[in-house]
């Protein structure tokens, strides 16, 4: 964390120094060969000397913004103005630019390492936050460093939170969690004139043992609910044989179509050989003996077969 923020420090002293570019190098080069040639045609080299000081006054006056920033522009130590992209001109000794604020989306990512909860489990959480800045000199001169303040708020608000909130809540409620810490983050850094697109959590790492713990847990939720499940169809089929034993007492003609149609499902079967009882052959009616005499005449066609001497 520290070595990030170092970084960023180092970066931003880098932007925001900038004292010339490449149109100030290229106006102050030929003002002084202008007078150089001058010098050269007329044989007096005054003019190379009095070249110096408008090329000088180039190379440190003309500046340069690009399209995503803006320069914050101070007179005697004082704010003068906000300048927007292009070329602009200042006054060297008089005017100073002290600030480049780029207005682009950034992101920042910041953790919490080892922070407890409220039910006092250990947790590490990585986030990203996403902002911009709409007010340049709010952004320039009512914080040191915009960069680091905001990084450095952003993680003091998820530790903030993390210690308000229950595992349970945190493991499931990463939406919540976003929208409150863009919310706490937004009116913190608001007074410095930037605003938070976004917030989002992309890791919540738990001690190992709690891990394992928790995976029994739903390991074992999940079976109970598999045997509630089967029992529930369980009864549903107990239910409905109930039922339908006593839709069969009420209509015995329904019972028998219901037996010749198992007796048929059972005959699909080629060579296939049912025996049935005589008093239920009497009962079902022609139907059962027709099919046992088809039975008995496949049966003694394969005893015909295997008596029959193979061809020589």
């Amino acid at each position: 964390m520290m070595d990030r923020v170092s970084q960023e420090f180092a970066s931003e002293v880098n932007y925001r120094f900038r004292i010339f570019n490449g149109i100030s190098f290229a106006l102050s080069a030929l003002i002084v060969g202008a007078g150089v040639l001058v010098s050269c045609l007329t044989g007096q080299p005054l003019w190379q000397w009095l070249s110096l000081a408008p090329g000088l006054w180039a190379l440190f006056a003309v500046k340069m913004v690009q399209q995503w920033e803006k320069a914050i522009v101070l007179r005697f130590g004082r704010f003068h103005r906000v300048v927007s992209p292009g070329i602009f001109l200042t006054i060297p000794l008089v005017d100073s630019v002290v600030a480049w604020v780029d207005h682009r989306v950034m992101v920042t990512p910041f953790s919490a390492e080892r922070t407890l909860t409220k039910d006092t489990v250990p947790v590490d959480v990585d986030a990203v936050l996403f902002w911009h800045v709409w007010d340049a000199r709010k952004a320039a001169l009512e914080v040191k460093d915009y960069r680091a303040a905001i990084s450095w708020a952003a993680q003091t608000a998820l530790r903030d939170i993390i210690g308000k909130m229950m595992l349970a809540d945190i493991l499931v409620g990463r939406e919540k969690m976003d929208a409150v810490l863009k919310e706490i983050i937004d009116q913190r850094t608001t007074p410095w004139g930037i605003t938070v697109n976004s917030v989002e959590i992309r890791d919540i790492v738990i001690p190992a043992p709690l891990e394992d713990a928790m995976s029994r847990q739903a390991q074992a939720e999940r079976e109970r609910q598999a045997r509630i499940i089967l029992a529930e169809a369980e009864k549903q089929v107990a239910q409905s044989f109930l039922e339908a034993s006593e839709f069969y007492e009420r209509k015995p003609m329904a019972f028998r179509l219901r037996s010749m149609n198992m007796l048929f499902e059972g005959m699909k079967e080629r060579g296939s050989l049912i025996i049935v009882p005589t008093e239920a052959v009497s009962t079902l009616g022609a139907a059962y003996s027709v099919a046992a005499s088809l039975s008995v005449d496949s049966l003694e066609e394969k005893q015909v077969a295997q008596e029959l001497p193979p061809d020589p």
